[in-house]
């Protein structure tokens, strides 16, 4: 989760758009908008994004396509897609009820789901252990090597989703597989990211990978990963336990010993992902629906949209100054009690209903000056009472109402940057996202409590955000983003856009954004922010950082007609499909 500056591919490779239509693989073209009548996949590579189509049209549902878009961008998109990594998964679902005789009926239920299937720490994990001898944390024993990483979780929460789906998981690999065995042609971006990352991958792995070459990457260059296709056929062939037994497992394992890491072999048996509630809230006659703890995106965005719900934002307008200093100033108090409070609610106890209730959420508001900006070291956590930049997000929705939000991660650009030898994927480094030592900032400048301090088996906080917003208690917008700590304010944004500001798609995930997050007391402003605004921000006293990005989000909006419009950001190789 990273802040990576990406550039915009401008060398389009070819001209196949669906993997079902290509007898090449090497071949697609970059599509970042389209409206399509039934059904569509926005994700963070074209490729990935035809192998979810691909499911669609065979006849799978929204999981089903966001299954095969998950691996295919463990393929495609290695410095972020994963099977070595953890996620969360957000659906809406409209499922058709029986009839008693066997029939299936007009009639449905709807569901709401949330999957975590974020890392966890490994059983020999404890409390103190990166930090010296004088009790200093050693930041890149979290960032790099072994003992970075936790227990993978993307390969049970992709099983877990499938009890959901129509297909079965030998049809919804098969894409991934197909890439992973052929090879398909990387673009400028991910070349750039591949150089960038070789010093380490040799560093890290005294052994051949997919991934180095004699010579420097290029567009067009292609990568096979042969024995990330043997381990994909392993998962087709035998479930979990082709990822979490066996040889897989015993792969894993020996890496982790040859480079001091600490995941076991019953580490990996033990994990399992969990169905949790979503968070669910109104906000302007709209249900928004999203991720609750261990994410702390879902009590975020109700906290923010909490607190300026009551104010006349539409009126305000889009970038205005009371508008963007009000957002800035819900921001800034959101994140302070995100590092106060919020942790692993399976280890600790979180105030959620206080933290989320209407009367604190004003309460945190009476010190907002509209003239002036606000002071970190005078905005502290609040009193409740008791009770991640290489990332990467898919949305899709299907022609039968159900709607599937997914963000995944490995962190850091390529996780550890260890490769599990003979296995072929990347493992994270997602025990960054712990708080090594109360008050010390992590790699994102986040600063955390004991409440998200490591313990043996523990889930780290995330700010991953996968977002549905329903409207009459059907699928209307569905986003998330990539992008560290500035995830939940991306997304928070991304709603306000178009719910308050009514920005077409496009311009609610390509306008430039801005984030703050508490510690350090600065807000982030990304280039083409209006000269107005930023220098009227300044004025007030707002210390502003120019930033290349900020996040990638990806959207599908429901239409008045019907349609579907599906946007995948500028600031990356994303990509939209759908028919």
């Amino acid at each position: 989760m990273i802040r990576t500056t990406y550039c915009l591919l401008t060398t389009l490779l070819c001209a196949s758009t669906t993997l079902a239509q290509s007898t090449n693989p090497f071949h697609y073209t970059l599509q970042k908008q389209i409206t399509a009548q039934k059904a569509a996949v926005v994700c963070a590579h074209p490729l990935a994004a035809s192998a979810g189509l691909r499911i669609l049209r065979q006849g799978g549902n929204a999981i089903d396509a966001a299954i095969a878009t998950q691996l295919a961008l463990a393929v495609v998109y290695p410095a972020a897609g994963n099977i070595g990594g953890g996620g969360f998964l957000v659906a809406h679902l409209n499922t058709p009820v029986p009839e008693k005789k066997g029939r299936p009926s007009r009639r449905s239920t709807l569901t709401n789901i949330s999957i975590d299937y974020r890392e966890a720490a490994p059983s020999k994990a404890s409390r103190d252990m990166y930090l010296d001898s004088a009790g200093n944390a050693i930041s890149t024993l979290s960032l790099y090597g072994g003992m970075a990483s936790g227990v993978p979780g993307t390969v049970a929460g992709l099983f877990a989703a499938h009890r959901y789906g129509k297909l079965p998981f030998a049809t919804l690999i098969a894409p991934a597989i197909e890439l992973a065995e052929k090879g398909f042609a990387i673009t400028e971006l991910e070349a750039r990211d591949l150089n960038a990352a070789a010093k380490d991958f040799r560093r890290l792995n005294p052994y051949p990978t997919a991934f180095t070459k004699n010579t420097p990457w290029k567009a067009g260059d292609t990568l096979i990963q042969k024995d990330l296709a043997h381990t994909l056929r392993l998962i087709r062939d035998k479930g979990t336990a082709g990822f979490y037994e066996g040889e897989t497992a015993q792969r894993l394992v020996a890496t982790m010993q040859k480079g001091n890491g600490i995941i076991s072999l019953a580490d990996l048996k033990q994990y399992k992902a969990v169905e949790r509630a979503p968070v669910m809230f109104n906000y302007h006659g709209y249900t928004i629906l999203t991720m609750p703890l261990p994410s702390s995106g879902g009590i975020g965005i109700q906290q923010m949209l909490g607190m300026v719900e009551k104010y006349p934002l539409s009126a305000w307008g889009f970038q205005s100054l009371k508008s963007t200093q009000l957002m800035i100033e819900a921001e800034r108090r959101a994140y302070a009690d995100r590092a106060e409070f919020l942790g692993d609610p399976d280890f600790v106890q979180v105030p959620v209903a206080q933290l989320t209730s209407p009367a604190y959420l004003a309460s945190r508001m009476q010190d907002y000056d509209s003239t002036k900006a606000g002071n970190s070291q005078l905005v502290k956590a609040g009193a409740p009472g008791h009770e991640s930049m290489q990332t990467t997000h898919l949305c899709v929705m299907d022609a039968h109402g159900n709607a599937v939000s997914v963000t995944t991660t490995l962190n850091n650009g390529y996780g550890s940057r260890v490769v599990v030898e003979g296995a072929g994927f990347f493992l994270n480094d997602e025990m960054d996202d712990f708080s090594a030592k109360p008050g010390t900032p992590n790699m994102f400048g986040l600063v955390g409590t004991a409440a998200n301090a490591i313990a043996p088996r523990k889930r780290m906080l995330s700010s991953m955000t996968p977002t549905i917003v329903l409207k009459n208690d059907q699928p209307y917008l569905v986003t998330g983003t990539p992008g560290g700590s500035t995830i939940i304010t991306s997304v928070f944004q991304t709603i306000v856009n178009v719910l308050d500001f009514h920005l077409p798609l496009d311009k609610a995930v390509n306008a430039p954004k801005f984030h703050h997050q508490w510690l350090p007391d600065e807000v982030d402003l990304e280039k083409g922010f209006p000269d107005s605004t930023r220098l009227a921000l300044k004025a007030m006293g707002y210390h502003l950082l120019p930033i290349s990005q900020i996040g990638r989000t990806e959207a599908i909006l429901a239409n008045a007609d019907g349609t579907l419009t599906a946007v995948g950001d500028h600031r990356g190789d994303d990509a939209a499909a759908g028919y």
